[in-house]
C-alpha cells in the first residue's frame, strides 16, 4: 500500500508538471515548431503528405487523451483542496459562534456581579450609618470593604471593555 501511494504521488507530480508546462509559452513554441516541421516534411518530399497527416493526427489524439486525464487529475486535486478549506471555514465559523455565545454569557454574569456589588456597597453604607458609634476598628473595616468594592467595580468595568473589544473583533471576523 505504501509503494502504491508513493507511485501515485510521483504520477500526480508528473501530471501537475505536464499540466503546468502545457499552459506555458515554451509549450506553445514547441508545438508550433512541431507543426511547422510536420508540414515541411511533405513539402521537402521527405515524407508523404497522407502519412504525415496520419502520424500527426495519431500523435495529437494521444496527446489530447493524456492531457485530458492530467487536467482532470489536477481538477480533482484542486476540488479536494477546496472541500478541505470549506470544512475549515465551517469549523472556524462554528468556533466564532461559540465564542460569541460565551462572551454574551460572561457579559450577563458581569452585569449580575456588578448589581450584587452595588447592593453590597449600599448595605455597607447602611451598616456604616447605623454603626457610627462603634469603635475606630469597625470603621476601618468598612472603609476597606468599600475600597474593595470600588476596586472590584473598576476591574469589572475593565473586563466589560475587554469583552466589548472581543465582541467587536468577532463581529469583524463574521463580516470577513
Amino acid at each position: 500500500m505504501k509503494k502504491y501511494n508513493e507511485k501515485a504521488e510521483v504520477l500526480e507530480k508528473i501530471a501537475d508538471n505536464i499540466t503546468s508546462w502545457i499552459g506555458s509559452i515554451p509549450s506553445l513554441i514547441v508545438h508550433t515548431l512541431l507543426f511547422i516541421t510536420s508540414f515541411l516534411l511533405p513539402i521537402l518530399n521527405i515524407v508523404e503528405f497522407d502519412k504525415m497527416l496520419l502520424i500527426l493526427t495519431t500523435v495529437l489524439s494521444l496527446e489530447a487523451i493524456y492531457l485530458a486525464i492530467f487536467i482532470q487529475m489536477s481538477v480533482n486535486k484542486n476540488h479536494e483542496k477546496i472541500e478541505d478549506i470549506q470544512e475549515d471555514i465551517e469549523d472556524i465559523q462554528e468556533d466564532i459562534e461559540e465564542i460569541s455565545e460565551d462572551i454574551e454569557e460572561i457579559n450577563e454574569d458581569i452585569e449580575d456581579i456588578q448589581e450584587d456589588l452595588e447592593e453590597i456597597s449600599e448595605d455597607i453604607e447602611e451598616i456604616a450609618e447605623d454603626e457610627e458609634d462603634e469603635d475606630h476598628n469597625e470603621r476601618a473595616k468598612n472603609v476597606i470593604l468599600k475600597s474593595n468594592v470600588n476596586s472590584n467595580k473598576n476591574e469589572i468595568k475593565a473586563l466589560k471593555d475587554i469583552i466589548s473589544q472581543l465582541q467587536g473583533e468577532i463581529d469583524q471576523l463574521k463580516k470577513n
